[in-house]
C-alpha cells in the first residue's frame, strides 16, 4: 500500500475508450418505447434531438467505443483528475477505513459535467447543428455545455429549474459568461412553461419540466438539437473516463476497493465511476461493493416503481424503463439541485434490478454535515450532490471503526461546492431542513404514469 495521498497520470494516460457497460451485462435492457406506437424507437425517432453518432452510442453494444481526438484535445484542458486518499478525514473519524475520493471539480465549470458536454458539442458542431437546448438543475450541466459549445463554435440556450435559479445566480452568471441564453424553467418561453405558470404562477421547476422545455424548442428548429446531462446510455458511456483513470490511480495505491459508493440523481455520475469496475466485478477481478445514494426527498430508486414512464413533465419524450415517482412529480427545492429528478438513467435503474448495486436515501442535514467535514478536513467544499456520497462514506468509515474493519472505500467528489455556499450559509445558521416525503405525493404522481 502506497504512503501517497494522491495519484497523478500523464495526458498520455487520458483514457482513448469509453467503456459500455452494456456489452458486459447478463440481459440487455428495456428498450424506449414511442408513446404512440408503443413499439421500440429507431433512430428516425430520435434524429430531431440528437446526431446521429449519439444515437448510434445510445444503442451500441461494443465493449469499448473510441474518443475522438477533438475531444481528448480539450479533455487535456482538465484530465486525467487527480485521486486523493483523505487522510485526514480518515483521522478525524478514528476509522481504519482507507478512504479515497476522485476528484472532478478542476474541470472548467467545476463538475464531472463536462466529460459529456464536450463529445455532445462535438459531434453536433460536425453535423453542421447550429445551436443546443438543454435543462439544468443546479447550474452545472447548463454551465458545462456553455463551455463545450464555445469550443465548437456552437449556441447554448439553457432551461434552469427555477430554484436553482433563484438559489444559485452565479451558476447562471458561468452560464453567460460562456456565452449562454439562460431562462428559468418554468418559463413563458414555451408552450410547456406557459401552462404550467398558468397553474402554478410560483412553482419552483424541476427537471422533468426544464427538459420539456428545452425538447420543445429543439424539436420545432431544424437547425437545433438537444442536449442531455445524465440519464441516457451515451450521457453514461462519456462519464466512464471517471472509473477508468481511477482503476488505474487505485492500482498505483496498491489498493482495490471493498466499497464503493456515487450520489445519484439521474445517474451519470455514479455510473461514471462505478461501470468500469463492474466490470472488472463481473470478470472476477475484484468484489466491491456499489452502493448509490440519493436525496430522501427525491428518492426515485428506493421509493421510486420500475416502470415505463416519460422522461420529461410534458411528455415530449420517448417512454423509458426506469425507477421513477411519476413525470409530474415535482420534488421539493433541496439544494441538491442535480438530483432533483422524478426518474434514474434506464440503464443504472436496470441494473439496481439486476441486483448488480445497493441504493440508499439520505436526508440533506446529514449530507450537509458530512460535507462541512470533509471541508474542514480536506480543504475542498463540496457541492450538495457529492455530499450524500461523502454522507455515506462517512457512515461506513464509522461502522468500520466499531468493526475494526480495515476497508477501502472509493467515491466520486463529483463536484466542488465554490457556488454554493449560500446553502452552506443556511445549514450553518440553522435554517436548513430535512423534507419528509409523503408516501401521498409519490402516489399522486404515480397515477399520472403512461399506459402501456
Amino acid at each position: 500500500m502506497s504512503e501517497a495521498t494522491r495519484v497523478l497520470l500523464d495526458e498520455s494516460r487520458i483514457p482513448r475508450h469509453w467503456y459500455n457497460v452494456l456489452a458486459d451485462l447478463p440481459a440487455p435492457p428495456p428498450p424506449p418505447l414511442h408513446p404512440g406506437t408503443l413499439q421500440p424507437v429507431g433512430p428516425d425517432d430520435l434524429a430531431p434531438l440528437f446526431p446521429a453518432e449519439l444515437i448510434g452510442q445510445e444503442v451500441c453494444t461494443d465493449r469499448f467505443v473510441p474518443i475522438p481526438d477533438g475531444v481528448r484535445d480539450v479533455y487535456r484542458l482538465w484530465r486525467p483528475t487527480p485521486l486523493i486518499r483523505a487522510r485526514r478525514l480518515e483521522r478525524s473519524l478514528g476509522t481504519p477505513a482507507r478512504i479515497y475520493y476522485k476528484y472532478e471539480g478542476g474541470s472548467p465549470s467545476g463538475s464531472h459535467k463536462p466529460n459529456t458536454a464536450v463529445p455532445q458539442a462535438y459531434y453536433n458542431a460536425r453535423e453542421g447543428v447550429r445551436r443546443l437546448t438543454t435543462e439544468t438543475g443546479a447550474g452545472q450541466w447548463g454551465s458545462s455545455l456553455a463551455f463545450a459549445c464555445a469550443q465548437y463554435g456552437l449556441d447554448c440556450e439553457v432551461w434552469m429549474v427555477r430554484a436553482s435559479y433563484d438559489q444559485k445566480p452565479h451558476r447562471r452568471s458561468l452560464m453567460r459568461v460562456y456565452g449562454a441564453t439562460v431562462h428559468p424553467s418554468p418559463s413563458p418561453e414555451t408552450v410547456s412553461g406557459s401552462k404550467i405558470l398558468a397553474e402554478d404562477p410560483d412553482c419552483p421547476g424541476s427537471l422533468g419540466i426544464a427538459i420539456s422545455e428545452a425538447v420543445e424548442v429543439a424539436a420545432a428548429a431544424p437547425d437545433t438539437r438537444y442536449a442531455l446531462g445524465s440519464v441516457l446510455n451515451h450521457v453514461l458511456l462519456h462519464q466512464t473516463v471517471i472509473g477508468e483513470e481511477a482503476i488505474e490511480q487505485l492500482a498505483a495505491f496498491g489498493e482495490a476497493p471493498d466499497l464503493i459508493v456515487g450520489c445519484t440523481g439521474g445517474g451519470s455520475n455514479f455510473a461514471g465511476l462505478a461501470f468500469p469496475f463492474l466490470r472488472e466485478k463481473l470478470a472476477g477481478r475484484m468484489d466491491p461493493v456499489i452502493r448509490a445514494v440519493e436525496p430522501e426527498a427525491c428518492p426515485s430508486l428506493t421509493r421510486g416503481v420500475y416502470t415505463y414512464d416519460f422522461g420529461d413533465a410534458a411528455g415530449l419524450t420517448p417512454l423509458l424503463k426506469m425507477h421513477t415517482l411519476g413525470h409530474g412529480f415535482v420534488p421539493d427545492p433541496i439544494h441538491a439541485g442535480g438530483l432533483r429528478y422524478h426518474g434514474m438513467s434506464p440503464l443504472v435503474s436496470h441494473l439496481h434490478e439486476l441486483g448488480l448495486f445497493e441504493a440508499v436515501a439520505k436526508g440533506q442535514t446529514e449530507c450537509f454535515e458530512a460535507g462541512l467535514r470533509f471541508a474542514r478536513t480536506e480543504g475542498i467544499v463540496p457541492a450538495p450532490e457529492p455530499t450524500h456520497a461523502l454522507a455515506e462514506t462517512v457512515a461506513e468509515a464509522l461502522r468500520c471503526r466499531e468493526t475494526g474493519e480495515p476497508k477501502v472505500i472509493l467515491t466520486a467528489l463529483c463536484g466542488h461546492g465554490h457556488f454554493d455556499l449560500a446553502a452552506y450559509d443556511r445549514h450553518l445558521s440553522g435554517e436548513m431542513e430535512d423534507f419528509a416525503l409523503p408516501q401521498e405525493r409519490i402516489d399522486t404522481a404515480l397515477e399520472e404514469l403512461p399506459v402501456t
